[in-house]
């Protein structure tokens, strides 16, 4: 009996909500931070003058096409290519110059669940040294979680046939 009351009691603590008057301004609208942008594929710069581009959730043995916008990198000029990596799971299909950056295409095949990060190495065609590495972040669910919502630049082209054998075997009814 005393832990009950105790649960009890710690459960009528309760949650307050602020009194709802609306904002100055708001009229009863809801808002949302600017930076945030659940349907479209993010880049951001990190410290190290990478990118890292999220592109949401995936699933397992799907392959996908993914389109995003680079912002211009000074040391790259306009001209920009791909420097080939041996990666079996993200491939550079094109990258083209846009007026935000550079407009980049590439193909990705879902193999494992989790977090996953694949890179890509992006380099200019008229300075030798200069490049700029990519890392494409995609979260893959597995086949039993159903259909993820794609993010705006993101495209299913395929799924692998890759099956367990209880799934691929199958048995009509006596």
């Amino acid at each position: 009996m005393a832990t009950a009351s105790k649960g009890a009691k710690a459960k009528a603590g309760g949650v307050r909500f602020a009194p709802s008057q609306p904002a100055e301004g708001a009229h009863g609208h809801v808002r949302f931070d600017e930076k945030l942008h659940d349907s479209v594929v993010m880049v951001t710069q990190e410290k190290d003058g990478s990118f890292l581009v999220k592109v949401g959730f995936l699933k397992i043995l799907h392959k996908y096409e993914i389109t995003f916008v680079l912002p211009p990198v000074q040391r790259l000029g306009k001209d920009v290519c791909a420097i080939p990596l041996p990666n079996l799971n993200l491939k550079v299909v094109s990258v083209a110059p846009v007026s935000e950056g550079y407009s980049v295409k590439c193909e990705y095949t879902a193999h494992k669940e989790g977090v996953l990060k694949e890179e890509m190495m992006l380099a200019s065609e008229t300075d030798d040294g200069a490049c700029v590495r990519v890392v494409v972040q995609a979260r893959v669910m597995d086949r039993h979680h159903g259909t993820p919502m794609l993010l705006d630049g993101v495209r299913c082209i395929g799924a692998e046939l890759e099956y367990d054998s209880e799934q691929s075997d199958w048995h009509g009814f006596d």
